[in-house]
């Protein structure tokens, strides 16, 4: 996130303006002028103070809803920091800054939040499948990669009601409190489907793997089992994770030939014409963090070896962005594409692959002298037609379960 500061200018240049014009005037008129020049001064600082204090006020009810709890009091938060952005000037927004806070949060123009559909709606009917996301504070980046997924599936299944659960309560704060758009989390998506009557119950997560945000999803929906005549867990869309880097599976090998196209033909044409992909995904610190090297084996077993895997957490050591900078120059290629291998192009895809300040990957690729070009395409993979498929072949496996 960009922090921005004002520098408030003193009035002591209109005092020097005002003494050097009182040059050959008379003692009376100096001191006339001098003080006005005091009084301007004071009347700067003062309306530079209250400037401050009514954007700190902003700042800190930010701060206030950037959390990862949602209480009885969000809801009238998010109200009232929109309200308090609102009423600052545009210079006054400009001096938001706290710990989370700045001019970005209300500011930034990230698409039209009225093309998403929130799908929190009642009537749900006996049959849910419950589409589970981190999410992303990305309107246009929600509705591609998001959105088109849950149409999918609801094409899909016509017969069963497609509704949305977001597991980032900081992400479902920042989309209410800007846009007025209302995502349900885990728990209210539940108490909904069970206020419905819901009694088939399909959960299919958007994650990539089999990890920490797929752990805690897990979790949360223990506290619901007897709470629905049945209930099936879909598959993320790498399958399941294997025991060590040479174990893959038809998922990722699906994913793998989705994802190395990034305009042109296919990989082996970017790599006639000298062109790297760099495939950038979060990283973690979870046991699952060998899915990342996984998919790097894939792409070895199918050819593909200008595609590189990075993680933007540098989990596993292999994948940080120094590591992948020092294989694609091993590797002799002049021209990268960077691209994210995330479902959602939110703020990593944005700012930590794409953005312009020297720590993201863009900037570390041309700062290191090696390349010609260094292109970046912000596009999710959930945009990706294929891969919309395999989340489909995955909750249908996941109703057939049921079905049995």
């Amino acid at each position: 996130m960009r922090k921005n500061k004002k520098v408030v200018v003193s009035a002591a240049a209109v005092t020097m303006s005002v003494l050097l014009g009182a040059c050959g005037g008379s003692t009376s008129s100096q001191a006339t002028s001098t003080e006005a020049a005091s009084e301007a001064e004071t009347e700067a600082a003062e309306s530079a103070d209250s400037d401050q204090e009514a954007a700190d006020k902003v700042a800190k009810l930010i701060d206030d809803i950037y959390v990862q709890e949602r209480t009885d009091d969000t809801d009238e938060q998010c109200k009232a920091a929109k309200e308090a952005w609102d009423a600052l000037t545009d210079e006054q927004k400009e001096l938001v800054e706290g710990e989370n806070a700045d001019p970005d949060y209300f500011g930034r123009d990230t698409g039209d939040a009225s093309l998403d559909d929130p799908r929190n709606q009642d009537e749900i009917g006996d049959k849910e499948i419950l589409v589970v996301s981190f999410g992303t504070s990305f309107n246009d980046s929600r509705v591609k990669d998001i959105k088109s997924i849950e149409d999918s599936i609801q094409d899909a299944f016509p017969d069963w009601a497609v509704r949305r659960a977001f597991t980032a309560q900081i992400i479902i704060n920042h989309v209410e409190a800007r846009d007025g758009e209302c995502i349900d989390n885990m728990d209210q998506a539940l108490e909904r489907a069970v206020e419905n009557g819901v009694k088939e119950l399909v959960v299919q997560p958007t994650h990539l793997m089999h990890g920490a945000e797929y752990d805690e999803m897990v979790e949360a929906l223990e506290k619901y089992q007897d709470k629905f005549e049945q209930i099936a867990v879909a598959e993320p869309l790498l399958g399941e994770v294997g025991d060590d880097a040479t174990v893959i599976n038809a998922d990722k090998e699906a994913v793998a030939k989705a994802v190395s196209e990034a305009g042109f033909k296919d990989a082996a044409d970017a790599a006639d014409q000298g062109t790297a992909f760099v495939l950038m995904g979060h990283g973690t610190a979870h046991v699952a963090k060998v899915t990342y090297s996984q998919m790097q084996t894939q792409m070895q077993n199918l050819g593909y070896s200008n595609v590189f895997i990075g993680t933007v957490e540098g989990e596993p050591e292999e994948t940080s962005c120094e590591s992948v900078i020092e294989a694609v120059k091993a590797a002799g290629y002049k021209n990268v594409v960077l691209r994210p291998l995330m479902v959602v192009a939110g703020d990593h895809a944005n700012n930590d692959m794409a953005g312009d300040d020297e720590d993201s990957w863009k900037s570390q690729f041309e700062a290191s002298g090696a390349f010609d070009k260094v292109d970046t395409q912000i596009s999710g993979l959930g945009r990706i037609k294929a891969v919309e498929s395999f989340y489909v072949a995955h909750t249908r496996t996941a109703i057939d379960s049921i079905a049995k």
